[in-house]
């Protein structure tokens, strides 16, 4: 079988990765020449480099690679497509969906499978590991994947591992920006929805556009949302059956109000679905955070609180929790303006210190700039290393808090390691 994967990106690497995982010839495109391949699991290749650098042909044992062109042919001769899920709705991608050779339509098992899908802003990795975790010890089988932004291995490694497994679920965390595109590609039983928040508006562009998003998702579903969530008489209205959920009122190990939420959600599908409350309530007593989400550590006096926060919603939640001497924050990619709003609630917050790093791109001058627009007279640190880093933990050790956040999931899963081996060792 071969599949040709058109679009590179996060969610395009991955697809390729899964595709030679699973033993498929692929076709490989991107448009953009200089589009990133790292993390594409590629072997020592020849390269044709065509036309004085515009274009460029990358060819292996099971791939080739297209950048700056598409070879239609190469296209056609395909069993099957993946194309970037930010593609959907578009006009190529319309086109292509005519044919009904989409991975999702080649490969059906996936859906026959009793599925889920955990959306919202923050806080979709934690519930869809809690709720795992929960069904797997009421002795389901469960298969958990999706959006690639989650740590996951995306959307299509989900479908090509389901058409091999034998699950009783399929638990499927939904990115607010891909929402038509897997309503499309999985039939979904159940959907929970975390929250509302600031995040991604440049796709967006305004919170009523989200929320239009979430209806035509939601609509003929069963859904779950929080008894105060925004909107809920519009996802009423749309949903075959909406269930509220509350904050869960058990033994919890992960600190913030907004994590006593989604261990809520995670209940209250649980409970729908029949769980024993004495597998939930033990489940979740045992739950620890997952890797690079929101956990603390004593170094010193200092109460060193690290996770990714890469949205003001996110990082003014856990602001509320405590009094920070210091935030560093982690900067987000050039395209990425709608970002900068964490450090206006940063501003806001007003720390003693304001220690800014890379986390997805060295954008650090935008956002010295921004702090300085917005007014704010603490203190601001640029470093750029691990070392440097860990060098100011130390020194701010003898606080009583610090903020370790903002951009950069694996920038802050480093930061969050070393961060535990020091703890563990004092």
């Amino acid at each position: 079988m071969k599949a040709a994967v058109i679009g590179l990106g996060v969610e395009g690497k991955k697809a390729v990765n899964s595709l030679l995982k699973h033993g498929w010839e692929v076709y490989a495109t991107d448009l953009n020449i200089n589009v990133d391949l790292n993390g594409l699991n590629l072997p020592i290749l020849d390269m044709d480099m065509i036309d004085d650098n515009q274009t460029v042909s990358i060819v292996g044992d099971k791939i080739t690679v297209d950048l700056g062109f598409t070879n239609s042919y190469a296209i056609e001769e395909c069993d099957a497509i993946a194309f970037s899920p930010s593609m959907y709705g578009g006009s190529f991608a319309n086109k292509l969906l005519e044919n009904g050779t989409l991975l999702s339509d080649i490969l059906e098992k996936h859906k026959n499978i009793f599925t889920i899908g955990i959306t919202g802003t923050n806080g979709k990795t934690t519930t869809v590991h809690m709720l795992k975790n929960i069904l797997e010890n009421a002795g389901k089988r469960v298969l958990v994947g999706g959006n690639g932004g989650g740590g996951f291995s995306g959307y299509y490694d989900l479908i090509l591992e389901a058409e091999e497994g034998d699950y009783d679920i399929l638990l499927v965390e939904v990115c607010d920006m891909t929402l038509d595109f897997t309503n499309y590609c999985f039939d979904f039983d159940m959907v929970g929805l975390t929250n509302i928040g600031n995040d991604h508006m440049d796709v967006h562009k305004t919170i009523a556009n989200y929320k239009d998003s979430l209806v035509r998702f939601f609509t003929g579903k069963t859904i779950f949302t929080a008894y105060n969530q925004d909107f809920n008489a519009d996802f009423k209205e749309a949903a075959k059956k909406t269930i509220p959920y509350f904050a869960y009122q058990d033994e919890l190990q992960l600190i913030g109000k907004f994590n006593l939420l989604n261990a809520g959600l995670a209940t209250a599908i649980a409970k729908e679905l029949k769980v024993p409350k004495d597998v939930i309530r033990q489940t979740l007593a045992d739950f620890k955070a997952v890797q690079g989400r929101l956990d603390v550590y004593k170094i010193n006096d200092a109460d060193v609180y690290v996770g990714k926060t890469d949205n003001s919603d996110a990082l003014a939640s856990v602001l509320k929790e405590k009094d920070f001497y210091a935030l560093f924050i982690g900067t987000p990619r050039h395209n990425e303006v709608h970002r900068l709003d964490i450090l206006d609630v940063a501003a806001e917050y007003n720390p003693e210190v304001i220690v800014l790093f890379p986390g997805l791109d060295d954008t650090l001058d935008i956002a010295i700039y921004r702090l300085h627009s917005l007014g704010y007279m603490g203190n601001i640190i640029t470093v750029n290393t691990l070392d440097q880093i860990i060098e100011l933990v130390a020194e701010y050790s003898h606080e009583d808090a610090i903020l370790i956040g903002g951009n950069g999931q694996d920038t802050i899963i480093d930061i969050q390691e070393r961060i535990k081996l020091i703890s563990e060792k004092l």
